[in-house]
């Protein structure tokens, strides 16, 4: 038995990783290229926000744009989150209830009543599983993560439980980021012969965020404690959802190349370096970059836009720009580039750089839109820029999806300084409405945004750097015609889910025989 210790020194214990209760891929199992081999696959995703649902971040949008692209590939595909309030009540959704109320097993003492309802669009089955305090605080976007982990381990536990009663048993089960960390995990150690062939995949949105709890979380679902291991739920004295999922599922990807190299490393890593580095050993983590759904960000039928355009003729977006400006009090001056900012404030997202360059970004013959909610210290910072620059800077403290619409279209411009980004939908996003993204070449920013053909990069974590590349890009605005080639090439780009779609595809494949494997 062979012992590895990462960059984080958390222990991997090599062949339990490869085989027995985790399942792993076989390194020298050769099946690329062959996306649908497997018809009719029966794939089951897992995600505690889904778009249009409930959505607080980029999260949502895959978690709803995915299913329908494996859908459309042939496959029969369902989709299983919580039941919020605000979904519960909303009647745009139209839920019919698919299963008579009854209880989930968490452990031995502990049962929890469940009420489960469903809807279909394009193509994919939308489940919802609903209980009584855990889900039902949650009434906006805003509310929708409550504290603790307990929702989550019963979110796990239930959709073993209503598969079962819906007498349809996947081959696949996609979980998404720490919150569906103990998907795979109640599969390999609860499952049974029914569940033995389901292959596992786990996608990681954010490797920041991994959800650390203490051995309550194994007691809330009799689970043995010898689980708490470092080759299995434990890193670093708790019980850590993101890493139980990425070891135990039968595959692993980040949401996009680049962030799957850098999660290997100790600037990125955060402390799972080892692990990761250990899974792309044996094959078992990839990157697969995200799309759009092309029907919702379409600036051709956004019903948010007061004018709706393509990339045929963009007379529209002149217009978009025009009330942009006149609704958030801006001069109008079609010789100065708009620049917009929507993402969630943090010092991730680049916030603090803009508010420390503030000077020398706004001595740039530009404009700046902020629409974010998120941490107060920014946010003091964004007002007192604002208020030493009333005729450049606006800056909208709320969550507006309309509004972000409107910014997205109405802006020349889209600034994401990101520290670290595993893909990034806002750079997508922002040139399909012939909005040209300004980003740090991280993660999905680097693999998406190529600097003088579709946008502007750099390198750097410096507010310095930063704002030269934003006087860089003034100056390119002032030449119509190179920034004609940047807006038509970004409009133009492939940002669909048809390529990642299949991606996952042959990654399902992968997982389904593998998984055979071990079970024989």
């Amino acid at each position: 038995m062979t012992i590895h210790k990462g960059y984080s020194s958390i222990l991997i214990v090599e062949l339990a990783l490869c085989r027995g209760s985790l399942g792993g891929f076989n390194s020298d199992l050769n099946i690329e290229g062959r996306a649908n081999r497997l018809p009719g696959m029966k794939v089951l995703h897992v995600s505690v926000e889904v778009s249009p649902y409930a959505k607080v971040g980029g999260l949502a949008d895959v978690a709803g744009a995915l299913p329908k692209a494996i859908a459309a590939a042939g496959h029969d595909v369902r989709v299983i989150m919580p039941l919020y309030k605000m979904i519960e009540v909303d009647p745009r959704w139209k839920l019919k209830k698919a299963l008579h109320d009854f209880e989930v097993r968490m452990n031995a003492w502990f049962m929890k009543p469940v009420s489960y309802y469903e809807t279909k669009i394009d193509g994919v089955t939308f489940g919802f599983v609903g209980t009584d305090e855990w889900f039902g605080e949650s009434v906006d976007s805003h509310s929708l993560y409550q504290p603790g982990g307990m929702q989550h381990l019963f979110l796990a536990a239930a959709v073993m439980e209503i598969c079962e009663r819906k007498k349809w048993i996947p081959n696949i089960v996609h979980s998404h980021d720490w919150h569906t960390g103990f998907v795979p995990v109640l599969i390999r150690e609860r499952g049974g012969s029914k569940w033995n062939n389901v292959g596992t995949v786990f996608t990681i949105h954010n490797n920041a965020y991994q959800g650390e709890f203490g051995l309550e979380a194994l007691d809330a679902l009799g689970l043995s404690h010898e689980l708490f291991h470092p080759d299995r739920t434990e890193a670093w004295g708790r019980v850590n959802f993101l890493k139980s999922g990425a070891a135990y599922a039968d595959q692993v990807n980040t949401v996009s190349e680049t962030y799957a190299r850098e999660i290997q490393t100790p600037q990125y890593g955060e402390t799972l370096e080892g692990l990761m580095s250990h899974l792309a050993r044996l094959g078992r983590l990839h990157g697969i970059v995200n799309g759009i759904d092309i029907k919702h960000f379409d600036p051709a039928t956004d019903p948010a836009l007061p004018k709706r355009f393509d990339s045929t003729n963009l007379a529209g977006k002149a217009i978009c720009k025009s009330e942009l400006r006149k609704e958030l009090g801006l001069e109008d001056r079609p010789d100065v580039p708009l620049v917009g900012m929507i993402s969630r404030l943090s010092d991730q997202k680049g916030y603090d750089l803009v508010v420390e360059a503030a000077d020398k970004l706004l001595g740039a013959p530009i404009q700046l839109v902020v629409l974010a909610i998120g941490d107060p210290k920014i946010a003091v910072g964004l007002r007192e820029v604002e208020a030493k620059y009333p005729g450049q800077v606006r800056f909208v403290e709320k969550f507006d999806t309309d509004l972000a619409q409107r910014v997205y279209a109405g802006s020349d411009v889209l600034l994401m300084p990101s520290r670290f980004e595993p893909c990034g939908l806002g750079q997508l996003i922002a040139m399909r409405y012939g909005t040209v993204p300004i980003v740090r070449a991280t993660g999905g920013l680097a693999d998406t945004v190529q600097d003088g053909e579709n946008g502007f990069t750099f390198n750097e974590i410096d507010a310095n750097v930063m704002a030269e590349t934003v006087i860089r890009m003034a100056k390119s605005f002032a030449d119509p015609a190179a920034w004609s080639t940047l807006v038509q090439n970004g409009m133009n780009r492939d940002s669909t889910w048809t390529h990642s779609s299949q991606e996952y595809i042959r990654m399902y494949e992968r997982a389904i025989e593998s998984r055979k494997k071990v079970a024989a």
